[in-house]
């Protein structure tokens, strides 16, 4: 019996599951702490691995999602700010000096868009925009049934659209891009910021809240806290008519703990949107939906990786 495994690599925590080598109910799966005082990340990675080796199965290859930015091709990672240690650092190569079996290395967003496209809500579609909004805002596109990954690998940085030049500083340290604006911590940010010049909210700057909790206090009226979200979602809906003008998807699927706002996001999101595509007939058939899979949206994307690269091997 022939089996993949998969992991997906977070900032907090590290997944892993194999796969037979047809479906998507794993064989076994395990979870782990992607940071430990005694262990560095890539050496908790390997035991992963080691935990996560399914008996009786031969090992056809290791797929992995990551955090980026990252050279698919290699396995090279650029830079990942919430991985310690992992700048400008070979991944793929140190795998496969230890593990003897083809090893596949995709951009964390970029893989849950192809898991979306091959098993969740983007079935059946060949133009697709992924988009997950959380801790950040990151995303994948899928182009004539392809998944974009760009000359080195770095393409579908949606978070980094520039939407508000000379706007507020993102995470990457440049100027008004969408995550900055729309993301779990812009959210919180705009609502400090509004108590700080004076405004109201049943929120207080003397404690700490989450964009859950903004959401939560929306929900009961906070008027505060309904136009953090609104100004959120003006500014996907902007971005959003952006890529539906270069891309034409079929289908927009949005993920991520921000997106489970529900309307209080998605209202302001669609107005703007609408208001700001050109052109009615980009909107013909296209469909907006949640995203499916959930947590397992990067693992199940590093299977669809693997399949398809053994398949064309």
């Amino acid at each position: 019996m022939v089996a993949i495994i998969t992991i997906d690599i977070g900032g907090t925590s590290m997944r892993a599951a194999s796969y037979p080598s047809t479906g998507i109910q794993p064989i076994n799966r395990h979870k782990i702490s992607t940071e430990s005082p005694i262990e560095t990340v890539f050496e908790r990675l390997v035991n992963l691995i080691h935990v996560i080796w399914p008996v009786n199965h031969e090992v056809a290859a290791i797929s992995v999602a990551s955090a980026g930015p990252l050279n698919p091709k290699t396995g090279f990672i650029y830079d990942a700010p919430n991985i310690p240690g992992w700048k400008d650092f070979p991944l793929g190569d140190k795998l496969r000096e230890i593990f003897p079996v083809p090893i596949f290395i995709g951009n964390d967003a970029n893989l849950a868009a192809m898991g979306e496209w091959k098993y969740g809500n983007g079935i059946d579609h060949s133009d697709l925009i992924f988009l997950t909004i959380s801790t950040g805002i990151g995303g994948g596109i899928i182009c004539n049934n392809a998944l974009m990954e760009g000359h080195n690998g770095l393409a579908a940085e949606l978070g980094h659209i520039t939407v508000q030049p000379d706007g507020l500083v993102c995470s990457c340290g440049k100027l008004g891009h969408l995550e900055a604006l729309a993301s779990g911590p812009a959210i919180v940010a705009y609502v400090r910021l509004s108590l700080l010049s004076g405004q109201t909210s049943t929120l207080h700057l003397d404690k700490e809240f989450s964009a859950y909790d903004v959401a939560l206090a929306a929900k009961t009226g906070d008027q505060l806290a309904v136009r953090a979200y609104a100004h959120a979602g003006f500014y996907l809906g902007q971005a959003l008519a952006s890529l539906i003008h270069i891309f034409n998807p079929s289908i927009i699927i949005l993920g991520g703990g921000v997106a489970q706002s529900g309307a209080l996001l998605f209202e302001p999101m669609l107005e703007k949107m609408y208001a700001s595509v050109m052109e009615p007939s980009y909107l013909q058939d296209l469909e907006i939906v949640p995203a499916r899979l959930g947590d397992d949206a990067g693992l199940l994307g590093a299977l669809a990786l693997a399949r398809q690269k053994l398949q064309n091997s």
